[in-house]
């Protein structure tokens, strides 16, 4: 699962100091953020990983449970993975399966109500740093958008 990226070839124009200091400020505000999360999961009992996956469960677009391929995509790791994730969360009482309504072959994952009221409490706090950081997460703006487009 490799993110697509952009050829050396295709890279069109040489970076400035700015551009060195915007993509720096930028990946030292993802790693800030990212190392508050983990131990803020921690200090509640949870994985990193877990509540990386209650999130993806809960935010998933448009349903409130999502299928083990769903979540392999949105937390990008292979299906094994995510059944062994999912495994460790069911024992924690976090998600359950259930019988997905259309595929007798695929098995949906939901929130309990414990997994809920943990998701509510981590993600409270989660955006509360967001808001703390200010711009420290803003992505650099080169003036176009991701297609190349002006």
């Amino acid at each position: 699962m490799q993110p697509k990226t952009m050829d050396d070839e295709q890279v069109a124009e040489p970076l400035t100091k700015a551009d060195f200091e915007a993509l720096a400020r930028f990946r030292f505000g993802i790693r800030r953020y990212l190392r508050f999360s983990e131990q803020t999961v921690r200090s509640h009992g949870l994985t990193p990983q877990h509540y990386q996956l209650l999130l993806a469960l809960k935010g998933f677009p448009g349903r409130e449970w999502a299928t083990m391929s769903e979540l392999a995509d949105r937390l990008q790791l292979r299906h094994h993975s995510v059944g062994e994730l999912v495994n460790r969360a069911q024992a924690q009482g976090l998600v359950h399966r259930a019988p997905h309504p259309s595929d007798a072959r695929a098995v949906r994952v939901e929130l309990t109500p414990p997994g809920q009221s943990a998701l509510g409490r981590l993600s409270a706090l989660h955006r509360d740093e967001l808001r703390r950081m200010g711009t420290a997460l803003t992505v650099p703006d080169w003036g176009e958008t991701p297609d190349g487009a002006a």
